[in-house]
């Protein structure tokens, strides 16, 4: 793929999106703390990492045990803080939320988790902050959610690490805002690699060897009458809507191609419908059942999806009593306002 061919991909805008936003991100943060140095409230200088009192690797159990307890904020330093750290915490989940949008797969896909991602760490930030500066709330805490029941299952395993890293980086935006940053774009970097390079995939050598012992296996069943059922118990039943239609466009151009080599070639008179739509879905939910009025057969060619619109193509022949008219007549009715363009060729 060429370099100006990448740039136009969706990786590639939601890696440049990442880019210029943790620098944006990070160049604020830094001029910001940098003219608020000598002013920011003890809270604050520890939740940046600049003031936090550090604990030696060393000290014992009674250094731990006489330590001085955390002092409490007044009202107004606390809400200060605890909006910080959800501000925070929302901002960098942000690039999570697009890395998830770019690399997890349309089965199984849900809306509920892409603002999960986005709400739970702002929460989690908020709870522990509170939490930090009084004792009795943290035991509180602990109470509540041991009688909170939450049941909702994730289809993919990937959803389940995502969710963990929105609560550590919710944790971390209420302790020090630095290890969150890390956390947010160390993360990013490693989920877009592993998805980019196709890590963990089967090797070509492995799908080889697959694919040709399910031929052989196809070639000894064709032999029998249950080829058929068993091709579409095997094979069939776990093909995609798109996946079936193309092999339904290839079935048919073999046929077409093994008839033509034994006998007279048939000519058909086939036309292409060309449809360019906002809403493919939609279109073709109240457009293909009304298809047979004016064809005698028409089949799906192909979807092309752009990024706001989306060209959609079938393959028609026309009854001997109807125009190309009639056709883009019914099209456009069924179409409404889902249509921006429709043609025959």
């Amino acid at each position: 793929m060429s370099g100006r061919g990448w740039r136009s991909t969706p990786a590639s805008r939601v890696v440049v999106r990442c880019l210029v936003y943790y620098s944006v991100l990070v160049g604020v943060t830094a001029y910001l703390a940098r003219r608020g140095a000598s002013r920011l409230p003890p809270s604050l200088e520890a939740l940046m990492g600049m003031g936090a009192q550090s604990v030696s690797p060393s000290a014992s159990f009674s250094d731990l045990a006489n330590a001085p307890p955390t002092v409490g904020l007044d009202e107004a330093t606390l809400a200060v803080t605890v909006g910080v750290a959800m501000a925070a915490a929302a901002l960098l989940s942000l690039p999570v939320a697009w890395i998830y949008l770019l690399t997890r797969a349309k089965r199984g896909y849900q809306q509920s988790v892409v603002q999960l991602l986005v709400v739970l760490p702002t929460v989690v930030a908020g709870i522990v902050l509170l939490v930090k500066y009084s004792l009795a709330l943290a035991f509180s805490l602990a109470g509540i959610v041991a009688a909170v029941r939450f049941r909702n299952s994730l289809d993919d395993s990937k959803d389940a690490v995502y969710v963990f890293l929105a609560t550590a980086i919710g944790l971390s935006s209420a302790v020090n805002l630095p290890v969150a940053a890390v956390l947010s774009m160390g993360f990013n970097v490693l989920a877009f690699a592993l998805w980019y390079t196709d890590f963990g995939n089967a090797p070509v050598e492995l799908d080889g060897r697959l694919a040709e012992r399910k031929l052989q296996r196809a070639k000894q069943m064709s032999r029998t009458g249950t080829f058929v059922a068993r091709m579409d118990d095997e094979v069939l039943k776990n093909m995609t809507t798109e996946q079936l239609e193309g092999l339904a466009d290839r079935a048919w151009r073999r046929a077409k191609a093994n008839n033509m080599t034994t006998e007279m070639p048939v000519v058909v008179e086939e036309k292409t419908l060309r449809l360019t739509t906002v809403n493919a879905t939609v279109l073709r939910r109240s457009l293909e059942p009304r298809l047979s009025e004016f064809t005698k057969t028409w089949r799906f060619g192909s979807m092309e999806v752009g990024e706001e619109q989306t060209v959609i193509e079938y393959r028609v022949q026309l009854r001997k009593k109807s125009t190309p008219e009639d056709l883009l007549s019914l099209v456009r009715a069924a179409g409404a306002s889902q249509l921006s363009a429709a043609e025959i060729e």
